[in-house]
Protein backbone atom coordinates (compact mmCIF):
# COMPACT_ATOMS: atom_id res chain seq x y z
CA UNK A 1 0.00 0.00 0.00
CA UNK A 2 1.46 3.42 -1.10
CA UNK A 3 1.94 5.85 2.17
CA UNK A 4 -0.90 8.49 2.24
CA UNK A 5 -0.85 11.73 3.92
CA UNK A 6 0.52 12.42 7.06
CA UNK A 7 -1.66 13.15 10.49
CA UNK A 8 -0.85 14.14 13.81
CA UNK A 9 -2.77 12.51 17.01
CA UNK A 10 -2.68 13.68 20.31
CA UNK A 11 -3.69 11.48 23.24
CA UNK A 12 -2.43 8.78 20.74
CA UNK A 13 -1.21 6.01 24.36
CA UNK A 14 -4.49 4.73 24.77
CA UNK A 15 -8.30 4.57 23.48
CA UNK A 16 -9.79 6.15 20.59
CA UNK A 17 -6.25 7.75 19.79
CA UNK A 18 -4.46 4.54 20.06
CA UNK A 19 -7.04 3.28 18.02
CA UNK A 20 -7.19 5.87 15.18
CA UNK A 21 -3.60 5.51 15.07
CA UNK A 22 -3.96 1.95 13.92
CA UNK A 23 -6.97 2.50 11.92
CA UNK A 24 -5.22 5.18 10.21
CA UNK A 25 -2.28 3.16 9.44
CA UNK A 26 -3.95 0.70 8.56
CA UNK A 27 -5.16 3.10 5.64
CA UNK A 28 -1.93 3.77 4.45
CA UNK A 29 -1.65 7.22 6.58
CA UNK A 30 1.35 8.50 8.04
CA UNK A 31 0.91 8.74 11.72
CA UNK A 32 2.40 10.97 14.01
CA UNK A 33 1.50 9.89 17.27
CA UNK A 34 1.57 12.30 20.19
CA UNK A 35 2.37 10.72 23.55
CA UNK A 36 3.43 12.82 26.59
CA UNK A 37 6.35 9.61 28.17
CA UNK A 38 8.76 7.80 25.63
CA UNK A 39 7.66 4.50 27.21
CA UNK A 40 4.52 4.83 25.61
CA UNK A 41 5.73 6.00 22.42
CA UNK A 42 7.88 2.75 22.38
CA UNK A 43 4.16 0.56 23.24
CA UNK A 44 2.22 2.85 20.56
CA UNK A 45 4.88 2.14 17.75
CA UNK A 46 5.08 -1.33 18.49
CA UNK A 47 1.41 -1.76 18.31
CA UNK A 48 0.94 0.65 15.44
CA UNK A 49 4.18 -0.27 13.35
CA UNK A 50 6.12 1.01 10.50
CA UNK A 51 3.76 3.94 9.65
CA UNK A 52 3.77 5.42 13.00
CA UNK A 53 6.42 7.55 14.22
CA UNK A 54 5.78 8.58 17.96
CA UNK A 55 6.41 12.54 19.31
CA UNK A 56 6.65 13.25 22.59
CA UNK A 57 3.09 15.83 23.19
CA UNK A 58 2.04 16.90 26.37
CA UNK A 59 -0.60 20.07 25.00
CA UNK A 60 -0.88 21.71 28.57
CA UNK A 61 3.05 22.72 27.78
CA UNK A 62 3.95 25.14 25.37
CA UNK A 63 7.52 23.94 24.95
CA UNK A 64 6.30 20.30 24.45
CA UNK A 65 4.13 21.68 21.38
CA UNK A 66 6.83 23.71 20.15
CA UNK A 67 8.98 21.34 19.86
CA UNK A 68 6.47 18.58 18.75
CA UNK A 69 5.89 21.01 15.68
CA UNK A 70 9.15 20.96 14.88
CA UNK A 71 9.74 17.49 15.10
CA UNK A 72 6.83 16.89 12.44
CA UNK A 73 7.45 20.26 10.41
CA UNK A 74 11.28 18.44 10.15
CA UNK A 75 9.86 15.30 8.76
CA UNK A 76 7.88 17.08 6.10
CA UNK A 77 4.45 18.09 7.94
CA UNK A 78 1.00 17.39 8.24
CA UNK A 79 -2.25 16.94 6.05
CA UNK A 80 -4.07 16.38 9.51
CA UNK A 81 -4.59 17.09 12.97
CA UNK A 82 -6.78 14.84 15.42
CA UNK A 83 -7.04 16.43 18.61
CA UNK A 84 -8.06 13.29 20.89
CA UNK A 85 -6.11 14.45 24.17
CA UNK A 86 -8.83 14.66 26.87
CA UNK A 87 -9.57 13.83 30.37
CA UNK A 88 -12.79 14.11 32.64
CA UNK A 89 -13.59 16.00 35.94
CA UNK A 90 -16.55 15.48 37.96
CA UNK A 91 -18.02 16.85 40.98
CA UNK A 92 -20.97 18.65 42.12
CA UNK A 93 -20.04 22.59 40.70
CA UNK A 94 -20.96 24.31 44.22
CA UNK A 95 -17.69 22.36 45.55
CA UNK A 96 -16.05 21.73 42.84
CA UNK A 97 -12.20 23.42 42.98
CA UNK A 98 -11.66 25.78 40.28
CA UNK A 99 -8.29 24.36 39.75
CA UNK A 100 -9.99 21.61 38.71
CA UNK A 101 -12.02 23.13 36.06
CA UNK A 102 -8.96 25.10 35.00
CA UNK A 103 -7.49 21.53 34.36
CA UNK A 104 -10.04 20.32 32.80
CA UNK A 105 -10.38 23.03 30.47
CA UNK A 106 -6.21 23.12 30.26
CA UNK A 107 -6.46 19.23 28.69
CA UNK A 108 -9.78 19.38 26.33
CA UNK A 109 -9.73 22.86 24.99
CA UNK A 110 -6.71 25.39 25.52
CA UNK A 111 -4.49 22.31 25.05
CA UNK A 112 -6.44 21.18 21.76
CA UNK A 113 -6.12 25.56 20.41
CA UNK A 114 -2.66 25.78 21.38
CA UNK A 115 -1.93 22.18 19.42
CA UNK A 116 -4.32 23.78 16.17
CA UNK A 117 -2.26 27.24 16.25
CA UNK A 118 1.20 25.29 16.31
CA UNK A 119 0.10 22.76 13.36
CA UNK A 120 -1.71 25.98 11.61
CA UNK A 121 1.07 27.19 8.87
CA UNK A 122 1.74 23.16 8.22
CA UNK A 123 -2.08 22.81 7.27
CA UNK A 124 -2.81 26.06 5.63
CA UNK A 125 0.48 24.64 3.05
CA UNK A 126 -1.15 21.29 2.62
CA UNK A 127 -4.96 22.52 2.69
CA UNK A 128 -5.18 19.94 5.23
CA UNK A 129 -7.86 19.03 8.01
CA UNK A 130 -8.87 19.42 11.77
CA UNK A 131 -10.65 16.43 13.35
CA UNK A 132 -10.97 17.30 17.05
CA UNK A 133 -12.92 14.69 19.00
CA UNK A 134 -15.53 15.74 21.47
CA UNK A 135 -18.26 13.93 23.14
CA UNK A 136 -22.27 13.95 23.24
CA UNK A 137 -21.77 14.83 26.84
CA UNK A 138 -21.50 18.54 25.20
CA UNK A 139 -24.69 18.96 24.41
CA UNK A 140 -26.48 16.84 26.92
CA UNK A 141 -24.62 17.69 30.36
CA UNK A 142 -25.55 15.22 33.24
CA UNK A 143 -25.72 16.61 36.72
CA UNK A 144 -21.96 15.93 38.53
CA UNK A 145 -20.44 15.36 34.63
CA UNK A 146 -20.41 19.21 34.51
CA UNK A 147 -16.86 20.38 34.47
CA UNK A 148 -16.84 17.86 31.34
CA UNK A 149 -19.81 18.69 29.79
CA UNK A 150 -18.74 22.33 30.11
CA UNK A 151 -15.27 21.46 28.15
CA UNK A 152 -16.64 19.20 25.52
CA UNK A 153 -19.03 22.13 25.04
CA UNK A 154 -16.59 24.70 24.49
CA UNK A 155 -14.83 22.71 21.99
CA UNK A 156 -17.65 22.28 19.98
CA UNK A 157 -18.14 25.88 19.59
CA UNK A 158 -14.75 26.22 19.24
CA UNK A 159 -14.99 23.59 16.14
CA UNK A 160 -17.52 25.89 14.62
CA UNK A 161 -15.78 28.81 14.74
CA UNK A 162 -12.86 27.63 13.45
CA UNK A 163 -14.27 25.76 10.79
CA UNK A 164 -16.16 29.29 9.49
CA UNK A 165 -12.79 31.02 10.07
CA UNK A 166 -10.51 28.77 8.33
CA UNK A 167 -13.20 27.32 5.12
CA UNK A 168 -11.79 30.35 2.93
CA UNK A 169 -8.37 28.49 2.99
CA UNK A 170 -9.28 24.94 2.39
CA UNK A 171 -8.52 24.02 5.64
CA UNK A 172 -11.76 21.72 6.84
CA UNK A 173 -12.59 21.43 10.41
CA UNK A 174 -14.68 18.01 11.95
CA UNK A 175 -16.37 17.31 14.91
CA UNK A 176 -16.33 13.97 16.69
CA UNK A 177 -18.99 13.56 19.24
CA UNK A 178 -19.19 9.94 21.08
CA UNK A 179 -21.26 8.25 23.65
CA UNK A 180 -20.11 5.62 25.18
CA UNK A 181 -16.71 3.61 23.75
CA UNK A 182 -14.36 1.54 25.52
CA UNK A 183 -11.30 3.48 26.36
CA UNK A 184 -9.53 4.34 29.59
CA UNK A 185 -10.97 7.28 30.57
CA UNK A 186 -13.65 5.34 32.44
CA UNK A 187 -11.18 4.17 34.54
CA UNK A 188 -9.40 7.43 34.96
CA UNK A 189 -12.73 9.29 35.53
CA UNK A 190 -13.44 6.62 38.27
CA UNK A 191 -10.00 7.47 40.17
CA UNK A 192 -9.96 11.54 39.85
CA UNK A 193 -14.30 10.99 41.24
CA UNK A 194 -13.25 9.15 43.92
CA UNK A 195 -10.28 11.26 44.86
CA UNK A 196 -12.88 14.00 44.54
CA UNK A 197 -14.93 12.67 46.65
CA UNK A 198 -12.55 12.37 49.27
CA UNK A 199 -12.33 15.85 49.42
CA UNK A 200 -15.73 16.89 49.75
CA UNK A 201 -16.72 18.51 52.65
CA UNK A 202 -19.16 16.64 54.86
CA UNK A 203 -22.10 19.18 54.18
CA UNK A 204 -21.31 18.62 50.53
CA UNK A 205 -21.67 14.79 50.88
CA UNK A 206 -24.86 15.11 52.30
CA UNK A 207 -26.41 17.40 49.53
CA UNK A 208 -24.91 15.85 46.43
CA UNK A 209 -24.24 12.24 48.01
CA UNK A 210 -26.79 10.08 46.49
CA UNK A 211 -26.73 12.01 43.42
CA UNK A 212 -22.59 11.00 42.86
CA UNK A 213 -23.55 7.40 44.02
CA UNK A 214 -26.37 7.45 41.44
CA UNK A 215 -24.39 8.99 38.62
CA UNK A 216 -21.32 6.34 39.42
CA UNK A 217 -23.94 3.30 39.08
CA UNK A 218 -25.36 5.15 35.49
CA UNK A 219 -21.84 5.68 34.15
CA UNK A 220 -20.93 2.10 35.17
CA UNK A 221 -23.46 1.08 33.77
CA UNK A 222 -22.93 2.88 30.41
CA UNK A 223 -19.44 1.17 30.48
CA UNK A 224 -20.46 -2.11 30.68
CA UNK A 225 -22.78 -1.40 26.68
CA UNK A 226 -19.68 0.77 25.57
CA UNK A 227 -19.57 0.36 22.19
CA UNK A 228 -15.89 -0.57 19.96
CA UNK A 229 -13.67 2.99 19.62
CA UNK A 230 -12.80 1.72 16.47
CA UNK A 231 -16.42 3.11 15.18
CA UNK A 232 -15.30 6.33 16.17
CA UNK A 233 -12.05 5.98 14.65
CA UNK A 234 -13.86 5.53 11.56
CA UNK A 235 -15.71 8.57 11.94
CA UNK A 236 -12.31 10.00 12.09
CA UNK A 237 -10.61 8.63 8.73
CA UNK A 238 -13.97 9.53 6.90
CA UNK A 239 -13.54 13.38 8.44
CA UNK A 240 -10.14 13.26 6.51
CA UNK A 241 -10.63 11.37 3.66
CA UNK A 242 -14.22 12.54 2.46
CA UNK A 243 -14.01 15.18 -0.40
CA UNK A 244 -16.94 15.97 1.56
CA UNK A 245 -16.53 15.82 5.49
CA UNK A 246 -19.52 16.64 7.22
CA UNK A 247 -19.04 19.14 10.29
CA UNK A 248 -20.08 16.81 12.31
CA UNK A 249 -20.45 13.41 13.37
CA UNK A 250 -22.48 11.82 15.81
CA UNK A 251 -21.18 8.08 17.08
CA UNK A 252 -22.90 5.27 18.93
CA UNK A 253 -26.40 4.33 19.07
CA UNK A 254 -26.94 5.90 22.88
CA UNK A 255 -25.06 9.33 21.20
CA UNK A 256 -28.00 9.38 18.83
CA UNK A 257 -30.68 8.49 21.29
CA UNK A 258 -29.29 11.39 23.62
CA UNK A 259 -29.48 13.73 20.95
CA UNK A 260 -32.96 12.75 20.16
CA UNK A 261 -34.05 13.40 24.22
CA UNK A 262 -32.94 17.45 23.47
CA UNK A 263 -36.05 17.53 21.31
CA UNK A 264 -37.84 17.14 23.86
CA UNK A 265 -39.39 19.62 26.54
CA UNK A 266 -36.74 20.57 28.88
CA UNK A 267 -39.22 19.94 31.89
CA UNK A 268 -39.76 16.68 30.83
CA UNK A 269 -36.05 15.30 29.91
CA UNK A 270 -35.03 16.85 33.61
CA UNK A 271 -37.77 14.86 34.89
CA UNK A 272 -36.86 11.82 33.31
CA UNK A 273 -32.94 12.46 34.38
CA UNK A 274 -33.80 13.42 37.67
CA UNK A 275 -36.10 10.26 37.80
CA UNK A 276 -33.21 8.12 36.13
CA UNK A 277 -31.14 9.28 38.82
CA UNK A 278 -33.18 8.29 41.79
CA UNK A 279 -34.01 5.04 40.77
CA UNK A 280 -30.48 4.09 39.52
CA UNK A 281 -29.57 1.05 41.26
CA UNK A 282 -26.25 1.83 43.69
CA UNK A 283 -25.23 -1.45 45.73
Amino acid sequence: MAERKAVLITGASSGIGLVTAQELARRGFRVFAGVRHAVDGERVGAKVGPRCTPVLLDVTDSASIAGAADAVRSAGGVYGLVNNAGIAVVGPLEYLALEELQRQFAVNVFGALAVTQAMLPMLRRSLGRIVNVGSIAGRTPMPIAGPYAASKAALASFSASLRLELMPFDVLVAYIEPGAHRTPIWERGRRDAARLRDRLPSLARDYYGAAIEATDALTRAAERRAADPLRVAEAIAHALESARPRARYTVGADARLRLALELLPASVRERAILRRLRDAPTA
